[in-house]
């Protein structure tokens, strides 16, 4: 398939980028800096600040739109700017007639388990995510009213860092997901891997679900 990725250059992007080129998809990344980009057979690479600029003739022919865009934690605004950025990547889009756009969110908009209150409202979240955390909590809640796009939001599990590559993980939908003892963890190699999943054999259109392992 042909692929457009923004974010490549960053920690969950790159995976995302190194799992799709493994299944021998085309991919077109779009970055702030071509040369933080390794060259790749099956890899194009074009300069580009998602958050700003009209990049559609960018896309133009590309099957899916990927984002792991994520702004730097501590950046001044950081509600406004992921706002903008991705009202700004959904244009695009919609104006390059993308048939599929799926983004990287976070675990802060899921359910505490067994309740309706999402993570990042409850008492002991850390308060050094909670910024971060909260923007992509109503990031979700602006893409939910997005109706010209064929949209997926995948949450990843509480603990979300670099990792074993195992292939092996749980979906969910709006609840976090713990283990038996009450661990909520994924690499991020195998979210790389859940991401390629919905991208070859979509099952979640206008949805947000999660996974685990």
């Amino acid at each position: 398939m042909k692929i457009a990725l923004i974010g490549a250059t960053g920690n969950a992007g790159s995976r995302i980028l190194e799992e799709a080129l493994r299944r021998k998809h085309e991919v077109l990344a779009l970055v702030r800096d071509p040369a933080k980009v390794k060259a790749r057979s099956g890899l194009t690479v074009k300069k580009a600040d998602v958050s700003t600029n009209d990049w559609a003739t960018l896309i133009n022919g590309q099957e899916v739109l990927v984002s792991a865009f994520n702004p730097p934690r501590g950046t001044p605004d950081y509600t406004a700017v992921v706002q903008a950025a991705y009202r700004n990547i959904w244009e695009n889009a919609k104006a390059a007639k993308v048939k599929r756009f799926i983004m990287g969110g976070g675990a802060g908009s899921l359910f505490a388990p067994g309740t309706t209150q999402p993570l990042v409202d409850t008492p002991n979240f850390p308060p050094e995510y909670k910024t971060e955390a909260s923007a992509f909590r109503d990031l979700l809640t602006l893409i939910k009213k997005e109706t010209a796009l064929d949209w997926t939001y995948i949450s990843p599990s509480a603990y979300f860092a670099p990792g074993e590559r195992t292939g092996r993980y749980r979906t969910g939908t709006d609840t976090l997901l713990v283990d038996d003892k009450n661990n909520s963890a994924i690499s991020m190699e195998d979210f790389a891997i859940a991401m390629l999943d919905e991208i070859e054999k979509p099952a979640h259109h206008r949805q947000r679900f999660t996974v685990g392992n």
